[in-house]
């Protein structure tokens, strides 16, 4: 990845459907180059979708990540329960101290504690820690 793939993946977390022109005007590149860089950013999986944020509404959710310790061998188990919590946005599996990293979102306080709860229940979980998530940057 180039200095014009970051560029154009930073506009499309921007807005994720903004025209080809739009883009190609933005980068000062052409409407096929743009076309190109992001058929082979999918291809190579690097760009793996495009998604929608909402904003109504948004204000009072509560953001969180938690990082887990799994118990050895039960990665996937792991993951198979998380994957049946709502709350549970994303995880991403990681090295050093945790072994992975789950993005929480719940409507209000009272979902976000009912899903901590879900989480401690989790078999092959050996220890967690969560970080409410105060403000987002996007780049």
């Amino acid at each position: 990845m180039d200095d014009l793939d970051q560029r154009l993946l930073a506009l499309l977390r921007d807005n994720a459907r903004a025209r080809l022109a739009t883009l190609a005007k933005s980068l000062k590149v052409s409407r096929g180059t743009v076309q190109n860089r992001i058929e082979r950013l999918q291809a190579g999986g690097v760009l793996l979708g495009f998604t929608v944020r909402t904003g109504g509404g948004q204000a009072g959710r509560v953001r969180a990540i938690t990082t887990v310790a799994i118990e050895g061998g039960r990665s996937a188990a792991v993951l198979a329960a998380l994957r049946l919590i709502p709350a549970v946005q994303a995880a991403h599996t990681t090295n050093g101290r945790w072994d992975l990293v789950a993005e929480l979102e719940t409507p209000d306080l009272a979902g976000f504690s009912a899903a901590l709860d879900a989480i401690r229940r989790v078999d092959g979980i050996a220890a967690s820690e969560t970080s409410l998530l105060l403000t987002t940057v996007r780049f």
